[in-house]
C-alpha cells in the first residue's frame, strides 16, 4: 500500500502528526516541577511523555520514507523551525495552568477524533500507531475535560483565567482542521479520515462543554495559520533552541 502512495505527501503528513505531538509534549514537559500540586505535577509529566512517545512512533514511519534523516531523533533534533509542520497552537508558551489545561483540552478532543479515524487507515502501520495512541488520548481527554469544568465552575479567579485563555486560544483552533491538496489524496485513498468530519465532531463536543461551563468564545478576530507550510511564531524557535541544544552541541553523542 505504501508504495502506491505519493511518498512526499505521506512524509509531510507524518511530519505534521509527529511535530504536533512533539511540540505539545515539550510544552507540557515545562510543567515538570511546577505543577499546582504533586499529583498534578506527575500527571502533566506523564501526559508529556505520552505525546513525545506518539511523536516517536510517527517519526519512525516518516524515516522509512526519507533518505536524509535516519532516525526519529534526527527529525526531532536536526531540523530547523521552518521544517516543522505543527499547528501554531502547540508551540505557544505554556502560560498559566488554565491556559495549558484549555489548550490541551482542544488538542485532546481533536486527537480523539483524529486517531479514531486513523485506526481505520488503509496504511496498516499508521492504523496500528493510532490504535496504540488512542488508548492514551482517551485518558488525556478525560483529565483535561474534568479540569476545564473544575476551573470554570469554581472561584471567580479560576473562571476569569479560563475565560481569558479561551479568548486567547480560540483563534488558533481552526488551523487544526486545515487540509491541502496532498492531504485530500490521502483521504481519497482512505489513508486518513476526512477532516471536515473531525471538525464537526470537535465543534459539537467543545461547544457542549463551553455551554456547560458558562464560557463564551470570542465572536470575531484573526485566525492563526501557516504551521503546515512551515511558517511559525517566534515561540517555536525558542522551544527548539532549548530542546535541541545538546544533540546539536555534541553531534552523535550517546548517553
Amino acid at each position: 500500500m505504501m508504495s502506491d502512495l505519493n511518498q512526499t505527501v505521506l512524509y509531510q503528513y507524518l511530519l505534521r502528526l509527529g511535530d504536533s505531538s512533539l511540540t505539545m509534549g515539550q510544552r507540557l514537559a515545562e510543567w515538570c516541577g511546577h505543577g499546582p500540586y504533586l499529583e498534578e505535577d506527575v500527571a502533566l509529566t506523564n501526559v508529556s511523555l505520552d505525546f513525545i512517545g506518539h511523536a516517536q512512533l510517527f517519526y519512525q514511519l516518516a524515516v522509512a520514507l526519507d533518505d536524509e534523516h535516519k532516525t526519529p531523533d534526527d527529525l526531532a533534533f536536526l531540523r530547523d523551525a521552518h521544517e516543522y509542520r505543527n499547528p501554531l497552537i502547540t508551540e505557544l508558551p505554556k502560560g498559566d495552568f488554565a491556559y495549558t489545561t484549555l489548550k490541551q483540552y482542544f488538542i485532546d478532543v481533536f486527537n480523539l477524533n483524529l486517531f479514531q479515524g486513523l485506526k481505520h487507515s488503509q496504511l496498516e502501520p499508521l492504523a496500528q500507531v493510532a490504535k496504540k495512541a488512542l488508548m492514551e488520548v482517551k485518558y488525556h481527554l478525560k483529565r483535561s475535560e474534568a479540569w476545564v469544568v473544575r476551573l470554570a465552575l469554581s472561584t471567580d479567579e479560576a473562571k476569569a483565567r479560563i475565560q481569558k485563555s479561551l479568548d486567547d486560544l480560540w483563534f488558533y483552533t481552526p488551523e487544526l482542521f486545515e487540509v491541502d491538496d496532498g492531504m485530500r489524496t490521502l483521504v481519497d485513498a482512505e489513508v486518513i479520515p476526512d477532516y471536515a468530519t473531525i471538525k464537526s465532531s470537535w465543534q459539537e463536543r467543545v461547544e457542549e462543554l463551553l455551554q456547560k461551563c458558562e464560557l463564551e468564545p470570542p465572536e470575531s478576530g484573526w485566525v492563526a495559520t501557516g504551521g503546515m507550510e512551515g511558517e511559525h511564531s517566534e515561540h517555536l524557535g525558542y522551544l527548539l533552541a532549548e530542546m535541541q541544544f545538546l544533540p546539536r552541541a555534541y553531534p552523535g553523542c550517546e548517553w
